[in-house]
C-alpha cells in the first residue's frame, strides 16, 4: 500500500484484458475449414479483411448503436408528416462497412461457385459483433432474388446487390445502393399469414393501392419493402417502396417502433398502409410460393446468427478463463471450467460447420437436384435446432465471466437479449418442425436428400450409426411422424446431420460430439461431457492465445 500513490485504495489485478482487438477470421479455424470444403477459399482474403474488421473497428462501434435505441420522428417542427427513423452515426457506419464487404450482396454481384458460402461466412462474422444491422443486411440479401419475379424490378434486384449504401431517406432514383425490407406479419394473424386483411386493389398492369396495417415491420427505413396482401386473386407479393415513383412519399404511415427485448440497435415498427403504392411480383394469389424464397434465405441467416453469437460467447467465456485467476490458477486450469468451455465448444463448432454446410447446398442448389432438395430441409432443420441451443449457450457463457458477464461493458448481456430473436424470427419453432413433416409428406426428394447426407456417413462412427438406424425407418417412409412428435425428430435429425457433417469433414471434435450428443454420455447442463474426452484437444480449437 505504502507505493501506492494518495487516494489509491487498491491496485486492479487479476482482470482480464479487453477482448478487442481479434481477427474473428484467423481465430476461427472450424469456420475457416468449413468455407474451404464448402468451395467459398476464392474469397478467403476479403473474408480475412472483413474478420479483421468485424473484431476491431465494427465491434468498438457496436455499443453506441445499440445504447443509443433509433428513434421514431412522426412530423418534423412544422408539423409535417415524415415518418423518419433516426439511428446513431455508428449505425450507418457499421451498414456502410457490412455493405461495401458484400454481407447484403455478394451472392448476386459477384455470382461465382463459393459466393454463397462466403456471404453465409461474412454474415456469421458480421453477427457476432452487430447482431441488429443483420436484420436489413439480411433481408437484403434474402429480397433480391424474388424482385427477378417481376422483370419491371430489375433495377430493384440490381442496386439492393450493389455494394454501396444510402442511409438518406430519398427516393429510388437518387441511390446508388438500396437496402430491402419486410412485412408479413398483421395482429389477427402471426404466422397464418393467410389470415392476412391487408387489401391490395389493383390500379392498373401490376400496380396496386394496398390498404391495411402490419404488425411487425422489419427495418423501416428501408427503401422498399416485400408485403403480402390480400388481391382480388388471393394472397399476394408486393413491392412497397418508401418513396412513390412518381415523387413524395409513399403511403406508408409508421405508428410507433416495438420496445424490444433485445435487437436495438434495429428499428422494428407497427404501420398502416394508408393507400401505399406497390408492384406485384408474382402471380395473384402466389404471395407465399413468391416470398418463400425469401424466407428459406432469412432462416438460413437466422442459423448463421445463431452460430455467431454462440461463437463470440464462447471467445469471450474462452479469453476471460485464460487470463482470469481463481483459487490459486487461471481458470482454464480448472478441471470442471474446462469441461464447461469444452462442451460449449462442441457445440459451436457442430453449428458453424453445418451452417455453412447448408450454404454450400444452397450455393450448388440451382445445379444439382439433390443439394438444392438438402438445403430446402435441412435449413428448416438447422434454423430450428441451433437457434433453440443460443440462449442456454449464451447463458452458460456469462457464467464462466460470474457478475462480469451481467454488466453492458461486456458484449454477453446484449448476446443473451438477442440470443432468444432467431428462434422467433421467420417462423417459431413450432413452425420450423411442422414444416419439416411437410417436407417430408409432401417433397419425397427432400427426405432421398437427408437420407442420403446421412448415409455418407454412416460406418465412421458406432454412436451414430445406433443414432441413424430409426432415422432410416423414418426417412424411408415406414415409420410415420405424428404431428405431436414433430419436436422431437427434428431435434434428432439436427443432431444427426452435425453429427454426419462433422464426421464427413474428419473433424477431430466429431469422436467426442457423437459420444455427447448421440452415445448418452451428457446430462442436460453444459459441462457434463464424460470422463476420457480430450479437453486440449477441443479447446485448442477455440482461440489463439
Amino acid at each position: 500500500m505504502d507505493t501506492l500513490p494518495p487516494f489509491a485504495t487498491h491496485r486492479v489485478e487479476n482482470q482480464p484484458p479487453p477482448f478487442a482487438p481479434r481477427d474473428l477470421w484467423r481465430d476461427d479455424v472450424a469456420l475457416r475449414e468449413a468455407v474451404s470444403r464448402e468451395g467459398g477459399d476464392g474469397h478467403a482474403e476479403a473474408l480475412a479483411r472483413y474478420g479483421a474488421l468485424a473484431g476491431d473497428e465494427i465491434y468498438r462501434l457496436s455499443f453506441d448503436a445499440h445504447r443509443d435505441k433509433p428513434r421514431l420522428r412522426s412530423h418534423d417542427a412544422q408539423g409535417h408528416r415524415i415518418d423518419l427513423v433516426e439511428f446513431h452515426p455508428n449505425y450507418h457506419a457499421i451498414m456502410r462497412a457490412a455493405i461495401e464487404y458484400g454481407v447484403a450482396g455478394l451472392s448476386w454481384h459477384d455470382p461465382r461457385p463459393g459466393s454463397h458460402v462466403a456471404r453465409a461466412a461474412l454474415s456469421y462474422l458480421h453477427h457476432q459483433v452487430e447482431p441488429g444491422t443483420s436484420c436489413p443486411l439480411t433481408m437484403t440479401h434474402a429480397a433480391a432474388p424474388v424482385l427477378h419475379h417481376a422483370p419491371a424490378l430489375a433495377e430493384w434486384a440490381r442496386k439492393a446487390a450493389t455494394p454501396s449504401y444510402d442511409g438518406r431517406d430519398v427516393g429510388f432514383g437518387d441511390k446508388a445502393g438500396l437496402t430491402l425490407g419486410m412485412g408479413m406479419t398483421e395482429k389477427q394473424g402471426g404466422s397464418d399469414v393467410r389470415a392476412n386483411q391487408t387489401v391490395a386493389t389493383l390500379l392498373s398492369g401490376d400496380e396496386y393501392e394496398l390498404v391495411g396495417h402490419k404488425w411487425f415491420f422489419s427495418a423501416p427505413m428501408s427503401d422498399g419493402f416485400l408485403v403480402l396482401a390480400q388481391a382480388p386473386g388471393g394472397l399476394s407479393c408486393f413491392l412497397m417502396p418508401r418513396w412513390h415513383p412518381h415523387g413524395g412519399k409513399n403511403a406508408l404511415r409508421l405508428m410507433r417502433l416495438k420496445d424490444k427485448l433485445g435487437d436495438w440497435s434495429n428499428a422494428s415498427s407497427e404501420v398502416e398502409f394508408q393507400g401505399a403504392w406497390a408492384q406485384r411480383i408474382g402471380d395473384e394469389g402466389r404471395g407465399v410460393a413468391t416470398i418463400i424464397e425469401m424466407v428459406m434465405l432469412t432462416r438460413l441467416d437466422c442459423m448463421l446468427g445463431s452460430a455467431g453469437e454462440m461463437r463470440m460467447a464462447l471467445g469471450q467465456a474462452m479469453h476471460h478463463a485464460r487470463h482470469r485467476r481463481s483459487f490459486g490458477k487461471p481458470l482454464l486450469d480448472h478441471a470442471l471450467m474446462r469441461n464447461v468451455l469444452a462442451d460449449l465448444a462442441l457445440e459451436a463448432e457442430a453449428a458453424i460447420q453445418f451452417a455453412i454446410r447448408v450454404a454450400g447446398a444452397v450455393d450448388r442448389a440451382g445445379g444439382d437436384a439433390g443439394e438444392a432438395a438438402f438445403a430446402r430441409i435441412a435449413t428448416a432443420i438447422g434454423k430450428y435446432w441451433v437457434c433453440k441451443r443460443a440462449p442456454a449457450f449464451v447463458n452458460e457463457a456469462q457464467e464462466c465471466l460470474g457478475g462480469a458477464g451481467y454488466v453492458e461493458e461486456s458484449i454477453l448481456p446484449r448476446l443473451y437479449r438477442q440470443a432468444p430473436l432467431n428462434s422467433i424470427w421467420e417462423g417459431s419453432g413450432n413452425i420450423q418442425c411442422l414444416d419439416v413433416l411437410r417436407a417430408l409428406a409432401r417433397e419425397p426428394q427432400t427426405a432421398a436428400a437427408l437420407l442420403t447426407e446421412l448415409e455418407s456417413a454412416a460406418g465412421r462412427n458406432a454412436a451414430f450409426d445406433a443414432w441413424l438406424d430409426p432415422l432410416r425407418a423414418v426417412l424411408s417412409g415406414q415409420t410415420p411422424v405424428v404431428e405431436a412428435q414433430a419436436r422431437a425428430w427434428t431435434e434428432r435429425l439436427a443432431l444427426a446431420l452435425q453429427a454426419a457433417t462433422l464426421l464427413r469433414a474428419g473433424s477431430p471434435l466429431a469422436p467426442a460430439f457423437c459420444a455427447s450428443r448421440l452415445g448418452g454420455q451428457h446430462g442436460l447442463a453444459f459441462g457434463t461431457l464424460p470422463e476420457g474426452l480430450d479437453f486440449d484437444l477441443v479447446l485448442q480449437r477455440v482461440l489463439p492465445a
